[in-house]
C-alpha cells in the first residue's frame, strides 16, 4: 500500500530545513530529557530521526487504513443518537489505529505522556492525514487545542487533562453560535458561577462545532453579566464526563462528511475557567485560532496534494485521439500549475510553522526562567513573523486547494462529475477550507496591517539578500521587480488616505505580498534542490508575475470615486 509520507519527498526536504536545529535545541531544552525517558532523543540527529520515523508510521497508517476507509466514511458519515455522536465505522477504525500508534498529544511534554514534538513535524502529520481524508483530519488534528490549555491553564488542569489527550481522547473548540460566526464578540452562551458547588455553569447553544461530542471542550462564553462585547468573554474547559451538553443535531454538509459538525445545547453544564476572566476572546481565542489556521493550511496542502495525485494519475491513464491526455498542452499546463501552487503553498506552510516553533518554544521557556536579552529579541522577531505569515498560509493554501480540486475535476472531464471518482470528494472537502477558522476575507483583514506597516516588504527585501544559484539570477531579478510593484501599489493606496478604499483593495495587496513571498521561498528551495523544485519555480514565477501585473494594473488606475460603481 501507499505510504503518504515517504512517497512525497518534498515533505522530508522541508523536515530537514536548517532552522530545525535551533527548533530542536529550544524544544528539547538542550536534550535534558534523554536521561528521564527512553524515547527522548540524545541529540539533534536523534530527534530528526524520531520525527522521520513517526512520519513514516503516520504515512503507513494513512495509506493502509485511512485512505481505504475514506470513501466509506464519506458515504456513511456520523450519526446523532440520543444526544450523542456515533462516528462512521471507518472513522472509529482510523482513530483506533492512530491511538494505538501513540500519535496523540504529539506536541505535549513527555511528563504528560506526549512526544514533545515541535509544531512542524506535527503539522506534516496533519497534512499527510488530510491528503487521505480531510474529514478525519479534522477529528484527529483537533488534539492541537491542547496547546491552548497548556499555554493558559494551570498546573492542576495540565495534570488532569493533558494526559487524557495524549492517551487518545478527543477535543473540540466551541466558539461559534447561531448569531455569532465571524463576529465572535457577539457570543452569548452564558457562564455563571455556582457558589454552592464552587464551579461554573454553562447555558445556551453553540453551532457549527467540529467534533462537537468530543471528550474535552474549550468553550468561549459570556462570564460578565451585562456586557455585549469581547471584554465580557472568558474561556472554559468542559469535560464530557460531567454531562450537561447534548448534541441537538449533526449538520448535513457539502463535504468533510466524516467530521461531525454539531449544534450543541448546554444545560447547566459544569465547567471550569481556563486562564483569567475577560480574556477569552481578546487573548485565548486568538491563540487558539492561530493554531487552527495553521492546521487548516496543512489540511489545504494535503487536499492540494490529493487533487494533484488524482489529476496526474488520470491524465497518464486516460487516452483520447490515440494518446494519453497528459500529452496535450491544455492538460499538462493545468498539472504544472497545480504542482507549482502545491510546492509554493507547502513552502509557505512550513516556513510559517518554523516561525511558530521558535517563538512558541521561547514562550514556554519564559514560563520556567527569565529569557536572556538575545532570546527576548529572538522571541519577538519570530512571534511577529508567525503572526504575519499565518494568515498568508491559511488564506492562500485554502484558495489553492480549491483551485487544484477544480482543475482535478476538469482533467477528469465527465468522469470527474461521477461519484465513483475520488476527485469529487476532494472537491467537496476542499470548499470549506477557505471558510472555516476565518474566511479568506478575514485572513486579509488579519494580514493587511503587515502590508501597510511595511513588514512584508521588509521581509521580502531580506529574502533578496539570500544566496541563490547563479543560473537563477534571472528569477531573482523578476521577483525583485514584482516586489517593486507591490511596494508601489502599497504606497499608492496609503496615499489615497481612505479606509474604505484600503479595505476594498486589501485583498489585491494581500495576494501580491503572498505570491512574492512564495516566489522567494520556492527560489530558496530550488537553490537547495533544483531537481525537485526547478520546474515549479519556473511555472510559479510565470504565474505570480501575471497575478502581480493584474493587481498592479487595477490599483494604479483606481481612485476612490470608482467605489460607487461597486456598491449596490
Amino acid at each position: 500500500m501507499a505510504n503518504y509520507y515517504s512517497e512525497v519527498p518534498e515533505l522530508k526536504f522541508h523536515l530537514n530545513n536548517p532552522m530545525m536545529e535551533r527548533i530542536c535545541e529550544l524544544k528539547e531544552r538542550g536534550y535534558e530529557d534523554k536521561g528521564k525517558y527512553d524515547y527522548a532523543p540524545e541529540d539533534y540527529a536523534d530527534a530528526m530521526d524520531s520525527y522521520d520515523k513517526v512520519l513514516e508510521i503516520t504515512g503507513e497508517i494513512t495509506g493502509d487504513i485511512i485512505a481505504p476507509n475514506a470513501e466509506g466514511v464519506d458515504a456513511e458519515g456520523p450519526h446523532c443518537e440520543n444526544g450523542r455522536v456515533r462516528y462512521a465505522s471507518g472513522t472509529s477504525q482510523n482513530l483506533d489505529a492512530m491511538v494505538k500508534a501513540g500519535l496523540n498529544g504529539m506536541t505535549m511534554p513527555r511528563r504528560y505522556g506526549g512526544l514533545n514534538f515541535p509544531i512542524t513535524p506535527y503539522t506534516m502529520c496533519a497534512e499527510v492525514v488530510a491528503a487521505a481524508d480531510a474529514g478525519f483530519g479534522n477529528i484527529w488534528s483537533l488534539q492541537d487545542c491542547i496547546e491552548t490549555l497548556y499555554e493558559f491553564g494551570n498546573e492542576d488542569q495540565h495534570s488532569r487533562f493533558i494526559p487524557r489527550i495524549c492517551a487518545g481522547e478527543t477535543m473540540s473548540m466551541d466558539l461559534t453560535e447561531p448569531d455569532a460566526g465571524s463576529d465572535l464578540q457577539s457570543v452569548m452562551l452564558k457562564a455563571t458561577f455556582d457558589e454552592e458547588n464552587n464551579c461554573w455553569r454553562l447555558n445556551g447553544v453553540k453551532r457549527f462545532i467540529t467534533n462537537g461530542d468530543a471528550d474535552l471542550h474549550l468553550v468561549l462564553a459570556r462570564s460578565e453579566e451585562g456586557t455585549k462585547d469581547g471584554r465580557g468573554l472568558s474561556m472554559f474547559i468542559y469535560d464530557k464526563r460531567d454531562g450537561g451538553v447534548d448534541v441537538r443535531r449533526i449538520e448535513n454538509k457539502l463535504g468533510i462528511h466524516g467530521s461531525p459538525t454539531c449544534e450543541l445545547v448546554y444545560k447547566n453544564a459544569k465547567c471550569e475557567l481556563c486562564g483569567d476572566r475577560k480574556l477569552g476572546l481578546i487573548k485565548y481565542v486568538m491563540a487558539l485560532m492561530n493554531g487552527a489556521r495553521l492546521g487548516i493550511a496543512a489540511q489545504s496542502v494535503g487536499l492540494s496534494q490529493a487533487a494533484y495525485n488524482e489529476g496526474l494519475a488520470y491524465a497518464k491513464d486516460r487516452k483520447q485521439f490515440g494518446k494519453a491526455i497528459i500529452e496535450f498542452p491544455a492538460v499538462y499546463d493545468m498539472l504544472a500549475i497545480m504542482k507549482a501552487k502545491l510546492d509554493a503553498g507547502r513552502a509557505l506552510l512550513y516556513q510559517t510553522s518554523r516561525y511558530v516553533d521558535i517563538y512558541k518554544a521561547l514562550d514556554d521557556i519564559a514560563r520556567e526562567r527569565k529569557l536572556t536579552p538575545e532570546e527576548r529579541q529572538e522571541q519577538k522577531k519570530y512571534a511577529k513573523l508567525a503572526d504575519a505569515f499565518t494568515p498568508l498560509a491559511k488564506g492562500m493554501n485554502s484558495e489553492y486547494c480549491n483551485q487544484n480540486a477544480y482543475d482535478c475535476i476538469q482533467i477528469h472531464g465527465g468522469s470527474g462529475f461521477m461519484l465513483e471518482y475520488a476527485c469529487q470528494r476532494i472537491y467537496r472537502d476542499a470548499r470549506i477550507t477557505s471558510i472555516y477558522e476565518g474566511t479568506t476575507q478575514l485572513q486579509t483583514v488579519a494580514a493587511i496591517r503587515y502590508v501597510t506597516n511595511g513588514s512584508y516588504l521588509a521581509t521580502l527585501r531580506d529574502y533578496e539578500l539570500l544566496p541563490t544559484l547563479p543560473e537563477y539570477d534571472g528569477y531573482m531579478n523578476r521577483i525583485k521587480e514584482m516586489t517593486n510593484k507591490f511596494a508601489a501599489c502599497t504606497n499608492a493606496v496609503k496615499e489615497m488616505n481612505d479606509q474604505e478604499t484600503l479595505d476594498f483593495l486589501a485583498r489585491r495587496l494581500y495576494e501580491m505580498a503572498a505570491v512574492n513571498v512564495m516566489c522567494h521561498l520556492l527560489l530558496q528551495d530550488a537553490t537547495k534542490a533544483p531537481d525537485m523544485f526547478g520546474k515549479s519555480l519556473e511555472v510559479y514565477v510565470n504565474y505570480a508575475e501575471s497575478e502581480v501585473e493584474k493587481h498592479f494594473n487595477f490599483i494604479r488606475k483606481f481612485n476612490t470615486k470608482k467605489l460607487a460603481n461597486y456598491r449596490k
